[in-house]
């Protein structure tokens, strides 16, 4: 066989792949001979491609489907949870967090390690998260489970590969990749954030997620995916500008949204969310003004996003999650005003189901997405 030949018969064998295993992922458990028919490949071409799915652990068969009137039951091929799983990880400014997820979605294990990384140096943060990797993959694979590839939310800009500016962790132009031995990615924490809110939350295909956290970040999700812009910068939301010449930003900016609604802004003094969370519980002032201040910036800046991107829902998650019930009436309340009658209902405004858990959910996630998108590559079949 010519080598051309050959190449275009393995770009073909890997096109196959990724349909089948794209049709079973979001069409659920299905026979052989239904993902023929479903994907328009012949059966004998199915049944070789599925054996090769098998064999990796990426699907399982079992049960007896009758998948028409007549002739005899087929075995239903469905997604595997018993054999491979991925890694998400997450650095924030307080902690380290890892979580393993196996190919049905279920989270099999959660570990987070409360840190100050503010200001840190990345090789000894770094340290730390390539132990937590060691931790956790142990852990898998003493469950039977083999860790196909990790990837990282980092709250900061990511090209290529690299982390190119994460103020608030003082970190500029880190190859974090090199560090960790996996098939691995990274990507700005929102943007993770807006794929977990789709892969484990609501599941809804179209919204604009709204990460809350020492930063402020947007990611749009249209038609169940994350739009990121040219250069991966889209849904900086927290410089926003909501009120002009007002209190500088550390971005260089002033009166940016981050300065009213971000992490710092919110607690002011208290240690931590479920600290600000039980002042807000007692009807303290100065949590409640901090709240209504918050909200209020915030539905300014998402006025803007709103005539901007014409969102159907607007998905809170982040610390804005546990704080809901107490920015939900300013933020509505900022968005109905400033909309106008150019929009007659404002958008849906909701929570995120898993909050602060949104991030790494979403960064484990990624590599299910890669998984399906590219069975032949991430397998090696």
């Amino acid at each position: 066989m010519p080598a051309s030949r050959g190449v275009r018969h393995d770009s073909m064998r890997a096109r196959n792949l990724s349909v089948v295993l794209g049709t079973i992922h979001r069409s659920g458990p299905h026979t052989r001979a239904a993902l023929a028919e479903m994907t328009g490949l012949t059966k004998t071409t199915v049944s070789s491609l599925v054996s090769d799915l098998l064999e990796a652990g990426a699907v399982t068969e079992s049960g007896a489907v009758r998948a028409g009137e007549r002739g005899r039951p087929g075995v239903a091929v469905s997604l595997s949870g018993h054999r491979l799983a991925t890694l998400g990880l997450e650095i924030n400014i307080d902690y380290l967090a890892a979580c393993v997820v196996d190919l049905t979605r279920t989270v099999r294990l959660r570990r987070t390690r409360p840190a100050d990384n503010r200001n840190s140096n990345p090789a000894d943060i770094l340290r730390e998260l390539r132990d937590l990797v060691k931790e956790t993959t142990a852990e898998a694979e003493s469950a039977g489970l083999r860790v196909i590839g990790a990837a990282l939310a980092v709250p900061g800009t990511v090209e290529d590969g690299v982390l190119r500016s994460a103020p608030h962790l003082g970190w500029r132009d880190v190859r974090v990749a090199d560090l960790i031995d996996l098939p691995f990615a990274i990507d700005n924490e929102a943007n993770l954030a807006a794929l977990g809110e789709l892969w484990f939350g609501s599941r809804e295909t179209d919204f604009l997620y709204v990460s809350g956290e020492i930063g402020i970040g947007a990611g749009l999700v249209v038609g169940g995916t994350v739009f990121k812009g040219t250069f991966g910068l889209a849904g900086e939301l927290g410089h926003v500008v909501v009120v002009p010449d007002g209190p500088a930003c550390r971005c260089g900016g002033r009166g940016c949204l981050e300065v009213y609604a971000g992490q710092d802004a919110l607690l002011g003094t208290v240690a931590s969310v479920a600290e600000l969370v039980g002042r807000l519980e007692s009807g303290d002032r100065r949590a409640l003004e901090a709240c209504e201040r918050a909200g209020h910036a915030l539905g300014v800046a998402l006025t803007s996003a709103v005539h901007l991107l014409d969102p159907g829902r607007i998905v809170l998650g982040g610390i804005y999650a546990p704080l809901y019930p107490w920015l939900e009436g300013p933020v509505s309340d900022g968005l109905g005003a400033r909309l106008g009658q150019m929009r007659g209902t404002p958008p849906a405004l909701t929570v995120s189901g898993i909050g602060a858990d949104a991030a790494v959910l979403g960064a484990a996630g990624l590599i299910i997405q890669q998984l399906i998108a590219e069975p032949a590559q991430v397998l090696g079949l």
